[in-house]
Parts: C-alpha cells; structure tokens; sequence
C-alpha cells in the first residue's frame, strides 16, 4: 500500500508542520484477587473517593511503579520544574474548603 506524499506548507517558512499519526495499541489487563481485611477496603475506599479515584486505580499506579514502570523521583522532579515555570494565572480563583469536599 503505498502512503501518499502530503506537502508540508511549513517548509521554506522556518519551520515544518507536525503530524500525528495514529497508531493502535493494544494494552490487556490480568484481573488479580487480592485477600484483604474487609475493614481496611472500606477505609481504603473512603480514602480513594475523597481523593478523587478508585481502590482499582491507587493498586494499579502503586504496582506500576513498583514494577519501575513510573518513576517517583522523576514524576517529583518533573513536577517541581513545571511549577516553577508556570505562570500561576488562577483568574482570582481560591481554593474552597468545602467546594473541593462536596459530593457530586
């Protein structure tokens, strides 16, 4: 199959335009039953909806990274360099107590 050739109107201005080609990627999942005390997946549940998320998810970001899929220091370390560069622009927005705890 031959791809055609598209002219890119970027070149001889300075700069070239950005393609993005899509690709499929197939990404599968190993359900894992776990044994836990009935208590602590309550309170862990708890925890996971005030933080915004799952149980599901908290496991599978914390096995990522202990599988050396994430990096904590480079996550950290990314992260201190974007707050230092951001402009910090909040519209006169502040933070609400009560409006980042209230049930949606």
């Amino acid at each position: 199959m031959e791809i055609p050739q598209i002219q890119n109107p970027g070149r001889g201005l300075g700069f070239d335009l950005l393609t993005h080609n899509k690709c499929a990627r197939n990404i599968q999942y190993m359900n894992v039953t776990l044994s836990v005390d009935e208590k602590i997946i309550r309170q862990a549940r708890r925890r996971a909806e005030s933080m915004g998320t799952s149980v599901n998810q908290l496991v599978r970001e914390f096995l990522e990274q202990l599988a050396g899929k994430t990096d904590a220091d480079a996550d950290a370390d990314e992260f201190e360099r974007l707050s230092r560069t951001s402009q910090g622009n909040s519209r006169g927005w502040k933070f609400n107590r009560e409006e980042l705890h209230e049930r949606r």
